[in-house]
């Protein structure tokens, strides 16, 4: 692979700038995998562009990836059509009686929901709405509370699918034995600041003693005022549309929510946290239950089931996007150019500080909370054990770095999938919460470097 240099740096200027200008994330991750494969291939970036493309969807990770988002769509539009989600609203809302309360009630319940960001973002925005929207919560808020709990949330739990993927990676890179790199993640989330600090500070939001700023404020305002809860201007946008169709949902009892909920984690966690295998067995006890009450009919089941899918598809398009814009920085060196830059400036006592504050810096910009690390940990640990610097504290400070991008880039799938949940789109949904990442990031990178 060739390098680039400064260079690869152009696209990722590219990407934020026609997203500041355009609010269409589509649009400027398009623009940003186009304009690297004209740097990397001239005028036969076309041809680079569609062999990526293929690359991608012939992507093992990728069809997962897309199964698991299309058919959560379908399960959420069981739940709402059904009344199950309906009659959860409900329930909650007998327990709150203030906004504040509605808000808390998410964060806690992002919190219980552990097993995967994925099913976190997506259950909880959209159980919690209902709730939220009677209090005049503007969808920006909603979305930073779900989006702030959910990968934090999984990356301290060590039986979610991010601390699966990490262990392997461990494990495959040499850095945990066999079978041990769930233990070494274990040992490392003590050093993971950016999640904790990041759960944090959300309680400390909602109950305004860190103040609203930026455009939340004007959201908040705005919903307050007018009850005007999603951005003005934006209802056309296709990342303004609905998860499902509530039309005719029936006013079901909560155990229509329940049942499928458990069915769902429970399948999960037996298939060795499998997202796919879980959502698959939970949409097929979810009917059978339906099907059982008389709930719904078998052709109300199968159109709702296709409604659901059908309103993923603008999530599913912005993830394509993303996974080719990845593509075309491998192909450019970025991850590579941006490690090797910073290289030079890590001893034993900056090494985590730096560390964290790099890899936050290509999470951030390429949409890639998984995927760089694969990169990374083979530069970063062998450096590590060479300044004799702690592994566990390595492994905090990368996996923080992780956290930071999957919450601060508005183009990374969790902040896409807490977006589409929410009724919020993705660039204002990023943009209101930046300021708070931000924080997170700076508390964070001030521990990694004290406790050095």
């Amino acid at each position: 692979m060739e390098e680039y240099g400064a260079i690869s740096l152009i696209p990722v200027i590219v990407v934020l700038t026609v997203a500041i200008v355009t609010h269409r994330t589509i649009a400027a991750v398009t623009a940003g995998a186009i304009v690297a494969f004209l740097i990397a291939d001239g005028m036969g970036f076309i041809g680079s562009l569609s062999t990526a493309l293929l690359t991608v969807m012939a992507d093992e990770n990728t069809g997962w990836v897309l199964m698991v988002c299309g058919l959560y769509g379908s399960f959420i539009a069981l739940l709402v059509r059904a009344g199950g989600a309906r009659a959860f609203g409900d329930l909650v809302t007998r327990r709150v009686n203030s906004k504040r309360g509605s808000l808390m009630w998410t964060w806690a319940l992002g919190m219980v929901i552990f097993l995967d960001d994925y099913l976190n973002a997506l259950t909880v925005s959209s159980s919690m709405k209902k709730v939220t929207d009677k209090y005049r919560t503007s969808r920006e808020m909603l979305s930073y509370v779900v989006d702030s709990t959910a990968a934090p949330t999984c990356l301290i739990i060590p039986i979610s699918t991010w601390a699966v993927y990490f262990a392997g990676l461990l494990e495959k890179n040499g850095v945990a034995e066999t079978g041990q790199g769930i233990d070494l993640f274990i040992q490392s989330i003590p050093y993971m600041f950016y999640p904790f600090v990041a759960l944090a500070i959300v309680p400390l939001v909602i109950m305004g003693v860190i103040p609203l700023v930026g455009t939340m404020k004007t959201a908040e305002a705005r919903a307050e005022s007018s009850g005007e809860l999603a951005p003005p201007g934006t209802a056309a946008d296709i990342e303004m549309e609905e998860p499902y169709h509530a039309e005719g949902a029936k006013a079901g009892s909560a155990s229509l929510f329940f049942v499928p909920i458990f069915a769902l984690v429970f399948f999960t966690v037996i298939s060795d946290i499998d997202l796919l295998i879980g959502v698959i067995a939970g949409i097929l006890v979810t009917m059978v239950q339906y099907l059982l009450t008389r709930t719904l009919t078998l052709y109300e089941m199968f159109d709702t089931v296709m409604d659901g899918l059908r309103t993923m598809l603008p999530v599913l398009s912005i993830l394509v996007a993303v996974f080719t814009f990845i593509e075309a920085n491998n192909a450019l060196g970025f991850t590579e150019y941006v490690i090797t830059t910073v290289s030079p400036f890590m001893t034993a006592k900056m090494l985590p500080v730096l560390a964290f504050i790099t890899m936050a810096f290509v999470s951030f910009t390429t949409g890639s909370n998984w995927g760089v690390f694969a990169i990374a940990i083979p530069v970063v640990f062998p450096l590590a054990q060479e300044l004799d610097v702690s592994i566990p504290l390595m492994a905090g400070a990368l996996f923080s770095a992780s956290g930071f991008g999957s919450m601060a880039c508005f183009y990374s799938d969790s902040t896409v999938l807490a977006a589409q949940g929410s009724g919020c789109p993705s660039y204002e949904h990023a943009l209101s919460q930046l300021p708070y990442a931000l924080l997170g990031a700076a508390i964070s990178a001030v521990g990694f470097f004290l406790i050095s």
